[in-house]
């Protein structure tokens, strides 16, 4: 019932800030410049490189944000009314904001750019029924395709620059797919049984399959499910029976879990450490290495191979 009103009273702010509508596209074009409202970083990273100066990018949520729990504030819907294109991630990964997307793409350029993905190519998900695991950023081949549905969105809406937009995606594909061939490089590094990676939820189970790497997550796919007691001691059991070095925290979601698993195994006498803290749902604060999409990608594989290899 809660979550009903909070939707209906965002559909109303939208409504509301409908009747704006003229003044929004004046400030737009005054500013010379496409306005972009995506939700995720990883998304904001690659409308800026590839919309260069033609275009001025807002993401909703920043470093540290869950975007499985977030929820559309008065700002937001605002910034969402007042943008030319917005991008989102779709696949149910934005969830509380799925109707609020749903209806202004009925009335604006609204894409779900991993939804343009082969569905065949999805990981199912395991928590809800018909819908696909969202989290396809890490795997950079298969992130590929979400960037070049930006491109081709901005292809379109602004044909004139079309030649610029085309230039800039192949720069920034080109860096992916370097990168994607440094995480297989890294990944190399550890053997098959050493490639075991422990989280505080399933975000990492395209990374596994692209990479090599068995995955585990306390959590599901989603965080708004919660670890319980057995979920802690089945996992102290894999990390004992694999003799596990490391298991890991993310940025985006409370440490509490994985410590609660760090200290069950402790009690079954086995010392296990936290090898860090992984980028997964969000990147980092802007302005660092990791506040990119290929700098956070850089870090994680970093991180992940020095923990595992007993390094940290």
């Amino acid at each position: 019932m809660f979550q009903n009103r909070k939707v209906l009273l965002i559909c109303l702010l939208i409504f509301a800030h409908a009747l704006a509508g003229c003044a929004s596209a004046d400030s737009a074009e005054d500013s010379g410049r496409i306005q972009i409202v995506t939700t995720i970083g990883q998304i904001a990273d690659a409308a800026e490189n590839i919309g260069g100066e033609f275009v001025e990018v807002n993401a909703l949520m920043g470093a540290g944000v869950d975007p499985h729990l977030y929820v559309a504030t008065e700002g937001d819907v605002t910034l969402l009314q007042e943008a030319d294109i917005i991008l989102y991630n779709g696949l149910f990964l934005e969830a509380n904001m799925n109707d609020i997307l749903e209806q202004l793409a009925e009335r604006k350029t609204a894409v779900a750019v991993s939804e343009t993905i082969d569905p065949a190519r999805l990981l199912a998900s395991p928590i809800y029924e018909d819908e696909h695991d969202p989290h396809v950023w890490f795997d950079l081949e298969l992130w590929s395709i979400s960037v070049e549905a930006v491109r081709d969105t901005l292809m379109t809406y602004d044909p004139e620059n079309a030649a610029t937009y085309e230039a800039n995606a192949a720069a920034y594909l080109a860096d992916i797919a370097e990168l994607d061939a440094y995480v297989r490089e890294q990944a190399e590094r550890l053997n098959p049984k050493q490639r075991i990676l422990i989280t505080a939820h399933d975000a990492f189970n395209y990374f596994g399959r692209a990479y090599g790497f068995d995955v585990l997550g306390l959590q599901g796919i989603s965080t708004q499910s919660e670890a319980g007691t057995g979920d802690v001691q089945e996992l102290a059991v894999v990390i004992l029976e694999r003799q596990v070095p490391a298991i890991f925290v993310e940025s985006s979601v409370p440490v509490r879990n994985v410590e609660a698993l760090q200290e069950a195994v402790r009690a079954q006498g086995y010392d296990v450490s936290i090898g860090g803290s992984l980028f997964s749902d969000a990147m980092g604060t802007p302005g660092t290495p990791e506040g990119t999409y290929l700098g956070m990608v850089r870090y994680n594989i970093d991180t992940i191979v020095k923990a595992l290899l007993g390094n940290n």
